[in-house]
């Protein structure tokens, strides 16, 4: 028995000093392989347990395995998980992570229909900025487009008419005129190809990367963009466990407020991540510009097996924001470059007359299947409903405040309660307002729902070739329509101007600009005035891609087919004849492009890419006045034709990147829809000197067809980081030359009541510049790391070339004068931003607070003219946030 007790002491022993000895301690430091920069958060693991670590806010980590050998695994998003061998107690040193352009191992489904351009050897001019970067910079009250804005040919405006309402060029091309894809799913309007980022405030905070490809692009997909193609790539289903909190203020009393949380992958192969915040301001810089919002995000991920994985994603940013337009510089010489002529007060508080509110959620299904080890399939079914629309008067009873303030122009909404009351008609006891007398709000509701598919297959057929097929299937339905929103002390609005309903017909009921309220309640048809109509457009494309690639040489031929079809239903008289369905048309469209690349060395390379689009036109152009007709167009509205050029060089050794581009690019056979000149309304009389300030003028709109547009330009992008070092530098700029070319004619409109005021127009645009984005821009930013966790940097961007949007009026007046037109340049102007970086631990956690100021030297500034008048740029703001990740 002593024996017996003895063995099994000895043996009790030596299993503590098996396990015990059967242990290594791995040390190291994870740095970022762009930034050379020290990478906080980064998840370290030993494979095949669920043993793993965070480094710190230095990088370092210090991880105690269960074995004497292995290998761990390190990951951190938005770069390449890096497997790396361990064999007993060692350290590391510097383990470089470089960026994942491929993302595979941040979303966990999608990348086969998601295009960027590090998924094909042939390079494009492409620009890429990082979720980190964006989440630093870009966030709480700055537009998301000014994540975009240091990058050669981007120019970002209008941010002063309220949260939301920017504009982004890209190559001096309008975003209506650049595809914008998320996760590959494309959110340009069907109807008239807008961008409301108002919509898309969420962005700066579920954005993994941004990709920026200019001109001809990487996708794959039936779209033809002109400007170039935007692929935001947002936080889906995180592979890592963790999650953070943070708290972001800023001027004018913005607040935000945010929470995130990722599962992490399960034994059973599933995850989710969830988002959460809540934001708002009393204004974002001038006057009358409040605003409020939410933004969520729920993605769910389950990967069965090594073949499938799938993820459900659900995220939408319901919002409001009220709103400023474009005045005359006369106007702010006056009022000051903060006032806004659509705000003043209600029952003590600030009102303004013109607000925008939706709730656009967006839902998608990911499929991705690994048929075989050359074949994958990734296929996506996506839906949104778009609820909401902006506010607006009905009535010519607008009352100003008046006198010598710096308020005069605002709306005295108080008085014209009074007056509302005082000049009520009466009908079957209630007493209601009227057009010419009454003054009351309106929502002009923007509803859609829409579907679609999309899905790449895709075939590696060897180490040189590879090959992609798809489909690109949509099929939406715009509903539009007028509903009342605030009375002004009447019981509502008697509904007999230019209408067909009775003289007695009255609308009692009300409803919220309130992006919640408007997803679930609308104004039935009876309670709907001025215009109500649908739109249903179905879009079918297929495309293709074949690249050759080897050590040194790459090339690839990419096309696609496509046809789309239009319809429109009108379910009231109106100002026009819009009643029943329109004739179904449809119109095909192509597109084809291709390139080739050569790797000089392991340091130089250069390509060149060529492409041709025959695009359809927007559904917008289609009818000659859709809000109230069911007319088509005359003359018919034909394919536009873009034909683009591109070549480049690139450089790339261990401490430089250097990017040259030169491009070319020509759009013939536009259709070119421009605001027009104030028409007077009822009263026969121009009240006001632009749209936005008179009582009941109409808007006019010029129709020009046969446009060409030609846009030349070079682009530079540099980057220097020294190894070791704790500064980086980059640089970068394009000078264009941007022009009309050719003859058009033009027929002007009335858009209130779709008369002709102009039939027979035409216009000589040769050399006439082309408007509203800086046609040479340059700029610098600098980061550099101070001390232990603290860093700074500065933004440098000066514009210059920038012109006032064309009046096809004033070219066709000159040329009567036999004079040539001469196209007005705006002032140049410089900006520079700053920002402060310091993350300090706290427990086995991180903390990072983050300050930026924007305008730092509180420029004024011109950064748009359009028919109405100019927009301002936006002063010195600021902002601070505190950010803590678990």
């Amino acid at each position: 028995m002593k024996k017996f007790n003895n063995f099994l002491f000895f043996a009790v022993i030596m299993l503590f000093t098996t396990v015990t000895f059967a242990q290594s301690t791995i040390k190291g430091v994870i740095v970022d392989g762009e930034m050379r920069s020290a990478l906080p958060g980064a998840n370290i693991l030993e494979k095949g347990t669920t043993n793993g670590v965070d480094s710190d806010f230095d990088g370092v980590f210090t991880l105690t395995t269960n074995s004497t050998s292995g290998e761990i695994i390190i990951s951190y998003v938005g770069f390449q998980s890096k497997t790396v061998k361990f064999n007993g107690s060692t350290d590391l040193g510097s383990i470089v992570l470089d960026l994942d352009s491929t993302l595979d191992e941040v979303v966990l489904v999608g990348t086969g229909v998601i295009d960027l351009a590090g998924s094909r050897e042939t390079p494009v001019a492409v620009s890429t900025i990082s979720g980190r970067d964006i989440r630093l910079k870009s966030s709480g009250n700055v537009e998301f487009g000014e994540s975009m804005k240091n990058t050669p040919s981007v120019y970002v405006s209008n941010q002063a008419g309220g949260f939301g309402d920017s504009q982004i060029f890209l190559r001096g091309f309008d975003q209506t005129n650049t595809a914008y894809l998320l996760n590959g799913q494309p959110i340009n309007g069907m109807e008239d190809g807008a961008m409301y980022w108002s919509n898309w405030s969420g962005m700066s905070d579920v954005a993994n990367v941004v990709q920026v490809q200019r001109g001809l692009g990487s996708s794959k997909l039936a779209i033809s963009s002109v400007g170039g193609t935007v692929n935001i790539v947002s936080k889906t289903t995180d592979k890592q466990k963790g999650g953070f909190v943070r708290f972001l203020g800023g001027n004018d009393s913005y607040a935000k407020s945010t929470i995130g949380y990722d599962s992490g992958l399960s034994e059973k192969g599933w995850a989710f991540s969830v988002l959460l915040d809540h934001w708002q301001a009393h204004r974002k810089y001038s006057i009358g510009t409040a605003g409020q919002g939410q933004n969520y995000m729920f993605s769910v991920g389950y990967k069965p097996n090594e073949k499938n994985t799938f993820n459900f994603l659900l995220t939408g940013a319901p919002q409001w924001h009220d709103q400023n337009f474009s005045q005359d510089l006369e106007f702010y010489q006056e009022y000051g470059e903060k006032a806004n002529s659509n705000t003043g007060f209600y029952e003590g508080e600030r009102y303004t007359e013109r607000r925008n509110f939706y709730h656009k959620p967006v839902a998608n299904l990911n499929w991705d299947l690994s048929i075989n080890e050359k074949l994958d399939l990734s296929t996506v079914l996506y839906a949104s409903w778009g609820r909401g629309g902006g506010t607006g008067n009905v009535g010519n009873g607008r009352v100003r405040v008046g006198g010598d303030g710096l308020n005069a122009e605002e709306i005295d909404f108080d008085q014209i309660e009074l007056n509302n009351i005082a000049t009520a008609t009466t009908i079957n006891g209630g007493q209601y307002g009227t057009f010419g007398d009454s003054y009351l709000r309106r929502s002009s509701m923007n509803n859609h729902n829409w579907y679609g598919l999309l899905s790449n297959l895709q075939y590696e057929a060897n180490e040189n070739w590879s090959m992609n097929f798809g489909v690109d299937a949509r099929t939406y339905n715009g509903i539009h329509f007028r509903q009342l929103e605030n009375t002004f002390g009447l019981d509502g609005y008697n509904d007999n101007f230019r209408t067909d309903r009775p003289n007695d017909y009255v609308i009692t009921e009300t409803f919220d600009a309130d992006p919640w309220s408007s997803l679930f309640n609308s104004a039935d048809n009876d309670q709907r005035y001025d215009y109500n109509y649908e739109e249903v457009i179905q879009y079918l494309g297929g495309f293709g891609q074949a690249e050759y690639s080897n050590d040194n040489f790459s090339a690839f031929v990419q096309g696609a087919v496509s046809t789309q079809s239009y319809q429109r239903e009108g379910f009231f008289t109106g100002a026009g004849n819009g009643l029943g369905k329109s004739d179904k048309i449809s119109k095909e469209g192509y597109n084809i492009k291709g390139g080739l690349a050569y790797k000089i060395n392991t340091k130089h390379s250069v390509f060149a890419n060529a492409g041709f689009y025959s695009r359809q036109p927007f559904l917008d152009n289609i009818f000659s006045n859709v809000r109230y007709d069911n007319a088509l167009s005359e003359p018919d509205v034909d394919n536009e034709e873009i034909t683009g050029f591109e070549g480049g060089y690139r450089f790339k050794n261990k401490t430089l990147r250097v990017n040259i581009d030169v491009y070319s690019t020509e759009w013939g056979n536009r259709f070119l829809s421009i605001n027009g000149p104030v028409q007077p309304g009822a009263d026969g009389i121009i009240d006001g000197e632009n749209g936005q300030i008179s009582a009941d003028d109409e808007f006019s709109t010029y129709r020009l067809t046969d446009v060409t547009q030609k846009h030349n330009g070079i682009e530079f992008d540099v980057e220097y980081r020294p190894y070791a070092g704790s500064w980086s530098f980059r640089t970068f700029g394009s000078i264009g030359n941007w022009k009309y070319d050719g003859e058009t004619p033009y027929t002007l409109q009335n858009d209130d009541t779709g008369d002709f005021i102009t039939t027979d127009g035409n216009v000589d645009l040769t050399d006439v510049k082309i408007g509203n984005a800086p046609q040479t821009s340059f700029g610098f930013g600098i980061k550099l790391d101070v001390a232990k966790g603290l860093s700074v940097d500065m933004d440098y961007n000066i514009y210059s070339g920038l012109y006032e949007f064309v009046d096809p009026a004033d070219v066709a007046d000159a040329a009567l004068a036999s004079e040539i037109y001469e196209s007005v340049r705006l002032p140049a102007y410089t900006l520079a931003d700053a920002g402060l970086t310091y993350r300090f631990s706290l427990g086995d956690n991180a903390l990072t607070f983050r300050a930026n100021v924007y305008n730092v030297f509180n420029e004024s500034y011109i950064n748009q003219k359009d028919a109405f008048g100019y927009y301002l740029g936006i002063g010195r703001t600021y902002n601070a946030s505190l950010r803590y990740n678990f």
